[in-house]
């Protein structure tokens, strides 16, 4: 596919070993690339047993658990300039590897990263229900922006992806490409307060807009050949809902209040206060249609400790 040598790289997989024949499927499409990984490292979780499905070839390497806590680590183990940091549950086309490599050095780009969660796919009502929340916003025009980060903390998407890649400040974490040195200098690490809450949400967005106020370009590629497999949950339902409507409010603040609101100007400081209040007008009337009082408390004991992280932060 491409005359130019690609350079060498590791794939890091992090797991609690417990997403069975989806896990082999990755293995299994890792070593069939027709370019291939130098080493496949797994970051397993501690107190988990080592994953029976296997290709014979990984070294696997304890760790703390937590979606942070298993990616923010030193990554001794690699010796390559290059990794390619994969979820447990994803599957790869035999030249997947090579179009994203190859695409990330044509285009300059520092990191890329697979479209896991295709927010122009969703149906027509989300799509308005969103755009009227203010909580996803589809972009017209600029086809050469794939996801976006705006002045709210909100995600904008391209609403209609023609080009195989698009320049982003956030992206899915499923699959992302970058150098070694990069990714330790954006010190994810002292992000673990997202491994606080029950989801670690929105754990992907921190991370690659901390890439972007590092001064690091990254692209979201729409054609990779990556396939999410979503192994899943095994929490309940109801449970899981619950505890994620306290991790969003939480971890959301936090995020908004320590990376977003001191890299506004003054204008946009204003501008942004006035579509934080419509926004929280608007999912009000819409959680009070649609839930009733249903996780209000959860929210509010997230929005509680939110502000309890960050009056600690600031002392």
């Amino acid at each position: 596919m491409n005359s130019i040598k690609l350079p060498n790289y590791t794939a890091v997989i992090r797991t609690l070993g417990t997403a069975g024949d989806k896990y082999q499927r990755l293995l299994d499409s890792l070593v069939h690339q027709t370019h291939k990984p130098k080493k496949i490292v797994i970051y397993l979780a501690e107190g988990y047993p080592k994953p029976k499905e296997t290709v014979g070839i990984e070294e696997v390497v304890y760790v703390k658990k937590g979606m942070v806590a298993q990616r923010a680590i030193p990554y001794n183990e690699v010796e390559t300039k290059w990794m390619l940091m994969l979820d447990d549950d994803i599957a790869i086309e035999p030249d997947g590897v090579e179009r994203i490599f190859s695409d990330t050095l044509e285009s300059g780009a520092d990191a890329c990263a697979i479209d896991g969660f295709p927010h122009n796919m969703i149906s027509l009502n989300q799509k308005i229900v969103m755009s009227i929340l203010l909580t996803s916003i589809p972009r017209i025009g600029q086809k050469n922006k794939g996801y976006t980060v705006n002045l709210i903390g909100s995600d904008v998407y391209n609403l209609n992806p023609t080009k195989r890649y698009a320049w982003s400040t956030t992206n899915s974490g499923n699959a992302i490409l970058c150098r070694k040195s990069d990714f330790l200098n954006i010190h994810f690490e002292d992000d673990l307060w997202l491994d606080d809450a029950p989801y670690a949400i929105p754990e992907d967005k921190v991370m690659f807009y901390k890439m972007h106020l590092n001064g690091l370009k990254a692209i979201t590629h729409y054609k990779s050949g990556f396939t999410h497999l979503d192994a899943g949950t095994s929490v309940t339902s109801s449970d899981r809902a619950a505890k994620i409507e306290y991790s969003m409010a939480r971890n959301n603040r936090i995020f908004y209040k320590l990376y977003i609101w001191p890299n506004l100007n003054s204008l946009q400081k204003i501008f942004a206060l006035l579509l934080k209040s419509y926004q929280r007008v608007a999912l009000g009337l819409y959680r009070i249609i649609s839930q009733g009082t249903l996780y209000r408390s959860d929210r509010k004991r997230g929005l509680k400790d939110a502000q309890l992280y960050l009056d600690n932060f600031n002392k």
